[in-house]
């Protein structure tokens, strides 16, 4: 059997982990053939590939971003592009199509494997955790220490000039990033999209803070809105999946804060360097399992399928299922931690 292993979407932490144990279990138990397509779905949809054996993946469980490179091409979107990628993999005598992504990656491979029955297995990847199917995705971790690590490092320097600063991180229209890195770093305000916000009552827990004597760190989700108002965008263009591009409503919430308030307000977009580096211990084991399982799953021609962490068990679940809906923090965990905010 000749396995296809493509890595589509965002890039993040954990990427070259799975890539590493699909081969290596694949080559060393089963003697599967293995081909790496460049560019996520690009890949497949223009015939584009790397040679993929054991020589290539040595020494790269510890390195970030994904060897395959990665990008947002939909070939739903292309002109022939379905018919483009079933004969490219017929000429490339591939049987079998290992994708790791997130929502948009694993929706096209839902799409391949049901509607035009092209042999496709998933892992979830996003360092936003909102994949419903599966307690993580691999990748979060990393983004939210990252996170937490800079929230650590601007107490320090907010405290010595005594102004707010505001810190901005991804999750698109999810909060975990901003939930975990908040609490981990003490943030004072912790906003996330699944909760609109009081522009007041965010400044009402700044004033407060400084009349303890500390100057506040607030943590905004890029896909918080405001409740009297819009999502607060710098750039309104859309991807191939029809996403706009998320960012700008830190800059926007410490003008606010500044003219609420009275008090100097700064704004850190941690923005892609969440996304970059190398990965964390658990991100590397997590990753490294759901490639293992993810190869047993070709092995047993259960396609249509992807791997998901339930407690410490990883299982299968349907790729639809895991894509029909995002997973948000609930509305019971995010109160939990309201007694930190002012």
């Amino acid at each position: 059997m000749r396995v296809g292993v493509l890595t589509g979407g965002g890039d993040c932490p954990g990427l070259n982990a799975v890539i590493r144990a699909v081969v290596r279990k694949g080559v060393q138990e089963y003697g599967y053939e293995f081909t790496g397509f460049r560019d996520g779905w690009r890949g497949p949809l223009d015939g584009v590939t790397v040679p993929l054996d054991i020589p290539a993946v040595r020494g790269i469980l510890p390195r970030g971003g994904t060897v395959l490179g990665s990008s947002r091409t939909n070939p739903l979107n292309q002109r022939d592009g379905i018919r483009r990628i079933k004969d490219n993999l017929a000429a490339l005598g591939v049987d079998a199509l290992v994708t790791i992504g997130g929502e948009d990656t694993l929706g096209v491979a839902t799409r391949l494997a049901d509607e035009y029955g092209i042999p496709c297995v998933g892992v979830p990847k996003t360092i936003d955790n909102d994949l419903s199917a599966t307690d993580y995705t691999f990748g979060f971790d990393t983004a939210v220490g990252i996170a937490t690590e800079a929230i650590d490092r601007l107490h320090t320097t907010a405290e010595s000039h005594m102004r707010v600063l505001v810190v901005e991180v991804m999750g698109r229209h999810s909060g975990w990033i901003a939930l975990h890195s908040g609490l981990a770093g003490g943030a004072n305000v912790i906003l996330i999209p699944e909760h609109p916000f009081d522009v007041d009552q965010v400044c009402a827990w700044v004033t407060s803070r400084f009349r303890a004597a500390y100057a506040p760190i607030v943590v905004v989700a890029e896909g918080a809105v405001p409740r009297d108002g819009d999502m607060v965008l710098k750039d309104r263009s859309l991807d191939e999946f029809g996403h706009v591009r998320l960012s700008g409503v830190g800059e926007w919430l410490a003008k606010q804060i500044e003219k609420r308030t009275g008090k100097e307000a700064r704004t850190t977009v941690l923005g892609h360097v969440q996304r970059g580096g190398t990965p964390s211990a658990y991100d590397r084991w997590l990753a490294t399992r759901f490639g293992l399982h993810a190869i047993d799953c070709v092995r047993d021609g259960d396609f249509g399928t992807m791997v998901a962490l339930r407690g410490t068990d990883i299982v299968r679940v349907s790729i639809a299922d895991a894509t029909a809906r995002l997973k948000t923090v609930p509305p019971s965990l995010y109160e939990e931690v309201g007694v930190f905010f002012g």
